[in-house]
C-alpha cells in the first residue's frame, strides 16, 4: 500500500512544485489569518492552476464562516475542506452545503483526547490526528509539535484517519512503522523558517515516504 503525504501550508509556486514534483498525495492551502502560511483565496488560485486532478487540494480551516469556505472552494476549487476546532455538526453542515469532503482534527495529547474522533462518526470523511498545542497558542496546529505515537496503540478508528504533527523526513518512517498511518500530513517540518517552505526538505519528505 501506498503511503499518502500531504505537503500543507503551500503558498509559492516553487513549493507547490516541489509537492507536485516529489509525488505528494495532497497540498494544503490554509485559510487563517493568525497563520503564517494563510492565504487570501485570491491567491489560492493562482496556484491551484497547476495542480493535476489526481492530487487533492485541501483547505484548511479553523472553525470558518460560511463566506470564507465558499471564496476559497471556489478559487482554489478544493475538494477536501480540513477543519479544526470545529464542533461535529458544524462539519457536516459544511461537509453537505459545499459537496466536499471533509477532514476533522482531533488535538491529542493523552489517550482521553481521542475519544473525540467518535462524534465526527457521519459527519467527517476522515479525522486528522495532531498535537494539541499549548493554552492561549494563536495556532491550532503546524507548530512542529509531536505528540506520543504510542497512544494510537489499539484504537478503534471510527473514520479513515491521518497523522499530523511534528513530522519530517527524520521522523517519518518511524511513525508510519509506529502508528500504521496511511497518510501523513506534514507543514512545519519542511519549512525553513515559519510560513517559508524549503523545496529540498519536501523532496526529502517525499523521498523517505516514498521507501515506506
Amino acid at each position: 500500500m501506498r503511503i499518502g503525504a500531504k505537503i500543507c501550508g503551500i503558498s509559492t509556486p516553487d513549493a507547490r512544485d516541489a509537492a507536485l514534483g516529489g509525488g505528494a498525495s495532497h497540498i494544503g492551502f490554509v485559510f487563517f489569518a493568525p497563520s503564517p502560511r494563510n492565504l487570501d483565496p485570491d491567491a489560492s488560485a493562482a496556484l491551484a492552476v497547476g495542480v493535476p486532478d489526481h492530487v487533492g487540494r485541501v483547505g484548511v480551516f479553523v472553525d470558518p464562516d460560511d463566506a470564507l469556505v465558499e471564496r476559497a472552494v471556489a478559487a482554489a476549487g478544493l475538494d477536501t475542506i480540513q477543519l479544526h476546532k470545529t464542533a461535529p455538526d458544524r462539519v457536516a453542515a459544511l461537509r453537505t452545503h459545499f459537496g466536499v469532503q471533509a477532514w476533522a482534527a482531533v488535538a491529542v495529547k493523552t489517550r482521553a483526547d481521542l475519544d473525540a474522533a467518535r462524534t465526527f462518526s457521519g459527519a467527517a470523511d476522515r479525522i486528522l490526528y495532531d498535537a494539541k498545542t499549548p493554552d492561549g497558542a494563536a495556532l491550532p496546529g503546524g507548530m512542529g509539535l509531536r505528540f506520543d505515537w504510542s497512544l494510537l496503540d489499539g484504537v478503534r478508528h471510527p473514520l479513515p484517519w491521518a497523522l499530523s504533527g511534528g513530522l519530517d523526513a527524520g521522523n517519518v518512517a518511524e511513525a508510519v512503522r509506529r502508528t500504521g498511518a496511511a497518510l501523513v500530513d506534514v507543514s512545519s517540518g519542511v519549512e525553513s523558517a515559519p510560513g517559508v517552505k524549503d523545496s529540498a526538505k519536501i523532496a526529502g519528505f517525499l523521498r523517505t515516504v516514498a521507501t515506506l
